[in-house]
């Protein structure tokens, strides 16, 4: 039976299709009744969908997905329940946003090496007031007729070792999930499955992780396979996490799975909505 609470997707604050009223009608079309939007460290779309999410009856969480820097990887920290008005957390992603635009100067480079004039612009114009991602260049890659897909961009261009790729040091990761919490926040590893850590670095991740005051982790989120939820579950109680879900759906076409359609934890994980008023509408 699919959930019908959902804790990561993206608005077009970020890098997703849908403004944040259109994706909370989506959302409850899908028949979500709880839902949390958390763009890429930026909080502007959080009062919008709030609002939207009322006039649907829905129940709204506030958040964010923080980009960090962890052995020279680059991973997400989702926040839940953040306050969008905490100062330091605001500051914070402030200043991502500038090292966003910085990057993609840099990324535009490249690409501009290889033969690929006017990405940056392109990609702003994607992007438009919200800040500029990976995606906003693979979406103007694919308009523009270089490549047929956005997944076939990210393979050809934008990872590591191809020519619009561009290292960049985000914050820390304490740095993130001490911002979480002190704005009142639960931190919340996302995707785990997504970052190829091995055997040594991902028990170290989660105990470091820990250790700074994170909660969670996404178990079952668009981008993992039945097999991963459980090998997401198993590590969530072994680590004492609670665990999340997530579609991380950015629009039709862009994301693994869609709204409505992700599956229910494990009967064995803690829901990190156990405790909140919000999961109460779930029964």
């Amino acid at each position: 039976m699919p959930a019908t609470i959902d804790l990561h997707c993206h608005s077009t604050i970020s890098d997703g299709l849908y403004s944040p009223e259109e994706l909370v009608a989506y959302a409850h079309a899908q028949g979500v009744k709880v839902l949390a939007l958390t763009d890429h460290d930026d909080m502007g779309g959080l009062s919008r969908a709030r609002r939207a999410a009322e006039q649907h009856g829905m129940q709204f969480i506030n958040g964010v997905e923080i980009s960090v820097t962890w052995k020279k990887r680059t991973l997400h920290i989702v926040g839940l329940k953040v306050n969008p008005d905490y100062a330091p957390l605001k500051a914070a992603l402030d200043a991502v946003k500038q090292g966003r635009l910085d990057r993609a100067k840099l990324m535009a480079e490249g690409l501009e090496k290889v033969g690929i004039e006017g990405s940056f612009e392109g990609a702003q114009a994607m992007a438009g007031n919200s800040i500029m991602t990976r995606s906003h260049f693979a979406r103007f890659l694919v308009e523009a007729g270089y490549v047929k897909d956005v997944k076939t961009v990210f393979k050809k261009y934008l990872v590591k070792g191809k020519p619009g790729f561009v290292e960049h040091e985000w914050m820390t990761l304490e740095e993130a999930v001490t911002l979480i919490k002190d704005s009142g926040g639960v931190a919340v590893i996302a995707h785990p499955g997504r970052y190829d850590l091995g055997r040594t670095n991902m028990p170290l991740l989660m105990h470091q992780f820990r250790m700074c005051g994170g909660e969670a982790i996404e178990v079952v989120t668009g981008s993992h396979t039945p097999p991963q939820y459980s090998q997401f579950a198993k590590i969530a109680h072994q680590f004492s996490l609670k665990s999340s879900l997530g579609s991380d759906f950015h629009g039709p076409g862009m994301s693994y799975m869609a709204m409505g359609r992700i599956a229910e934890l494990p009967a064995n994980c803690i829901p990190v909505w156990q405790d909140w008023e919000e999961g109460k509408h779930l029964n």
